[in-house]
């Protein structure tokens, strides 16, 4: 990642297959709990909208994702891109080719969004998924913070 003097800002990417759940919540947790140092950004293979389930659990612990938008990734945010996070094993298959400088981590989740069942039996699916986003978001931002110390 970036180096030297003058520290610039860590760009950050979380990728997932429709950038509808799961990349949508990480880049809220992202926002909630990374320095300014580093920005963030979300997207998709392709993009299938904004989840309303996803926003309504984000919104249970205080994080709003209303407002962001569910984009497909382009080679432009490629290139942005410092470490880029992909967040399912079609985002780490699908994933377009990478410019030299960037970094890629795999912390596969499973699509809540694809789970069928009672509202109740899906929406705390949906609060796992929440949860095992949080932890993987924590891990990224503690390797960038260790990486910008080093």
């Amino acid at each position: 990642m970036k180096k030297g003097l003058e520290m610039e800002k860590i760009r950050v990417m979380f990728l997932c297959t429709g950038n509808s759940c799961r990349s949508q919540m990480a880049e809220g947790w992202a926002r909630a709990l990374a320095s300014e140092e580093i920005e963030i950004k979300s997207a998709g293979i392709e993009a299938h909208g904004q989840n309303q389930r996803a926003i309504k659990i984000m919104s249970e612990v205080g994080i709003d994702i209303s407002q962001q938008e569910s984009i497909r990734v382009n080679g432009e945010m490629l290139e942005w891109a410092d470490l880029l996070v992909t967040l399912c094993d079609n985002a780490e298959e699908q994933c377009p080719l990478l410019s030299p400088h960037t970094v890629k981590v795999h912390l596969p989740l499973p699509d809540p969004a694809k789970l069928r069942g009672s509202e109740e039996e899906v929406m705390d699916i949906f609060r796992e998924t929440r949860e095992k986003v949080r932890q993987r978001v924590e891990f990224v931002l503690e390797q960038v913070a260790y990486e910008a110390a080093v």
